[in-house]
């Protein structure tokens, strides 16, 4: 079977030009991220496809947000509006039902604005994890459940919260119908 040419600009050469961009080894990101250096060296060469958590380990450990890894970088903003049908969406690896829309219009400022939408019983990560930014989010619709260091706690639509920073937490839809929330982090590190 043929592989398909190894594209310059996906998320797996993204990952490869951010180590670079730190001067970190395969060697050295995969221990900070806690996975195998082989493990590592297939996802940047687009061999492998590494899970949600995956990714969120390799963006903490390179301190980047994890949204840098699935989008193009724009040198042309034209406009600050983004509507509905012009958000940067982004679909994570092995993350079905799991979809998140970056509502700024890019990554470059000093706050991190997202919606998120979880289909029913989907959750955002495995475990829960924490992030260096603080966290303020709000339940547009659905019901959410907050699994937030070993505590778990129901939100309702119109339910807000603020999160620590490095607290490890992740979002759970216990019900039928999709959950909708927005979150904002600051600074960036989603």
């Amino acid at each position: 079977m043929k592989k398909e040419p190894y594209e310059e600009n996906t998320f797996y050469s993204r990952i490869k030009k951010f180590r670079k961009a730190k001067k970190m080894t395969i060697k050295e990101l995969a221990e900070k991220a806690n996975i195998t250096s082989s493990m590592l060296s297939q996802i940047e060469r687009g061999l492998a496809n590494p899970s949600i958590n995956t990714m969120k380990l390799i963006a903490n450990a390179l301190d980047v947000p994890l949204f840098k890894f699935f989008m193009e970088e724009e040198d042309d903003i034209r406009s600050q509006v983004v509507t509905p049908e012009n958000r940067r969406r982004v679909y994570l690896p092995d993350s079905n039902g799991v979809i998140y829309e970056l509502l700024t219009p890019d990554l470059a400022g000093t706050i991190e604005f997202c919606q998120l939408t979880l289909e029913p019983y989907m959750s955002t990560s495995d475990t829960p994890m924490g992030h260096e930014g603080e966290e303020v989010a709000i339940v547009i619709s659905g019901t959410a459940e907050l699994i937030l260091d070993d505590s778990k706690i129901i939100m309702e639509a119109g339910d807000s919260i603020r999160i620590p920073p490095h607290t490890n937490h992740k979002w759970y839809n216990p019900s039928e119908k999709p959950l909708v929330l927005i979150f904002a982090i600051t600074p960036p590190s989603f």
